[in-house]
């Protein structure tokens, strides 16, 4: 008989991803091909980062998801790549990177129009990356959506050495979004939230055999002071796209007329 070969729990083997239908998905799931391009209401693609508002009106933002609630797989808009689609990040070896922590019990992605740059102003350099975003609400959001969410606050990891900004949001469909507005309400209505994701956030890493992460302050910051977070990225990304800041091989809307 031939052996098996052994596959780690996180690999989730035969797993086809919720992929949102404003988004396209090609090639297959956990291979270097899978790629998810989000699309506008005329289905033309567009780049998650520099195309779609940061504002959703009515005082709410953008979110695009990267990776749905219980995926294991690291996924993210990829800076470099013609159109920014959503691609399985790799490990140092060029292997697919999968969490190996446990299964992401928040939804995860990024805000469009923003960058945490890496020479910007702080005792910690920026991570090069648009803003991250964790939604915290009670379902999974399919791969590619684009919702509309409320801040409550955010938590500021260090990473390595760099700032990582996690803005804590919520989903306008969640159907506890008329009741929070904040953390002590989010605690209210889902007691234990809070303590559930400062723990990934702080060990998510260690399975791999790097140290537990730290975070600058182990409260999270009112919905005012994570708005501000926001504000400063985006003008970071502004002058990121008009040549002001230059980031090296980054793929940027103006850079191409097509998507």
């Amino acid at each position: 008989n031939t052996a098996k070969e052994w596959v780690h729990w996180s690999v989730q083997v035969g797993h086809q991803p919720r992929v949102s239908h404003h988004a396209q998905a090609t090639g297959t799931f956990g291979k270097k091909d899978f790629a998810v391009y989000v699309s506008d209401a005329e289905g033309k693609h567009v780049s998650p980062w520099h195309d779609l508002d940061l504002s959703a009106g009515g005082g709410l933002y953008n979110m695009v998801v990267e990776i749905s609630a219980g995926t294991t797989a690291k996924m993210e808009v990829q800076k470099e790549i013609k159109g920014n689609p959503i691609m399985q990040d790799t490990n140092g070896d060029g292997s697919a990177r999968y969490y190996t922590f446990g299964s992401p019990q928040f939804n995860y992605g990024m805000m469009p129009q923003t960058w945490e740059d890496p020479e910007g102003a702080g005792e910690f350099p920026g991570d090069n990356d648009p803003l991250d975003v964790i939604e915290v609400g009670a379902h999974s959001l399919a791969m590619g959506k684009v919702a509309a969410v409320r801040v409550l606050g955010s938590l500021e990891l260090i990473d390595e050495g760099e700032v990582d900004h996690k803005i804590i949001v919520l989903s306008d469909r969640d159907e506890a979004f008329d009741r929070i507005f904040n953390f002590e309400d989010l605690e209210r209505e889902r007691p234990g939230t809070t303590a559930r994701l400062v723990d990934w956030l702080l060990n998510y890493k260690t399975t791999d055999g790097k140290p537990v992460n730290a975070l600058s302050q182990p409260e999270p910051t009112t919905a005012s002071e994570a708005e501000a977070i926001i504000a400063e990225t985006h003008a970071q990304w502004q002058k990121l796209v008009s040549g002001e800041r230059h980031g090296a091989g980054f793929w940027l809307a103006n850079d191409d007329d097509e998507a």
